[in-house]
């Protein structure tokens, strides 16, 4: 059992079965597993991204905007999923804290290192947003980042998959899961499990990843524990 983790999770775990937004549903449903899984001893830090909602790059092709005003506005969008899981954490009866990369007095804490690890050894939840502050940057590599300054044990990327495979499982046959893998099959294959800026930093600082299906109920709870669900990079 790992005693500090960081939970990475993409806008599109919020979203459900809709096509955009936010599906109360689906939210309900991520409020329960982390609220059942976040237990005494455990410190735990999220980070999700906005893709619900804006997804910097694809839609700055699409809407012919520059990308870095498009990063910013996908960054935004983190602000508002933070906001609103924040809200339904502490409406379970969490305590949270959310820190953003980019100054929001009004909504946010400014994200300082030792503040977010005092947050955890007290007990809180802590939600960070915006990424890192600068475009160009996923927010794969914001958790990495954030998993690297806060002491994180590992990583925890929840998918709507059962772990990684050699090809999409959605959209190819015989295509083969991954138990375990090194950082470096990661990058040689070009494995699509993170950026690979976030993967060398995480193989530079040791940091292992473990890649499970967060949409089966129960699943979030077991990884804390320690059960070897999904792909472990490591």
């Amino acid at each position: 059992m790992y005693k500090r983790i960081l939970l990475k999770l993409s806008g599109e775990i919020l979203r459900g079965e809709q096509k955009f937004g936010i599906d109360p549903i689906a939210l309900k449903y991520l409020v329960q597993e982390i609220t059942e899984a976040h237990k005494p001893g455990v410190e735990l830090a999220i980070v999700i991204g906005g893709g619900n909602i804006f997804r910097g790059a694809k839609d700055a092709e699409k809407l012919g905007i520059e990308r870095v005003v498009a990063d910013y506005v996908g960054m935004l969008a983190t602000v508002t999923n933070a906001l609103i899981l924040q809200n339904a954490l502490e409406e379970s009866g969490k305590i949270t804290r959310l820190m953003s990369a980019i100054e929001v007095a009004e909504l946010a804490e400014p994200y300082i290192r030792r503040r977010a690890i005092r947050h955890l050894e007290k007990g809180r939840i802590v939600l960070f947003a915006s990424g890192t502050g600068n475009p160009y940057f996923t927010t794969d590599t914001a958790a990495v980042l954030r998993g690297i300054e806060i002491g994180a044990d590992i990583i925890y990327k929840g998918t709507k998959v059962d772990g990684v495979y050699s090809g999409d499982p959605e959209k190819e046959k015989n295509v083969k899961f991954y138990k375990k893998l090194s950082y470096s099959k990661v990058l040689k294959e070009n494995l699509r499990v993170m950026d690979l800026t976030a993967i060398t930093l995480c193989s530079e600082n040791k940091l292992p990843i473990r890649v499970f299906n967060i949409r089966e109920k129960g699943n979030l709870k077991k990884v804390i524990q320690g059960k070897e669900i999904g792909t472990l990079i490591s």
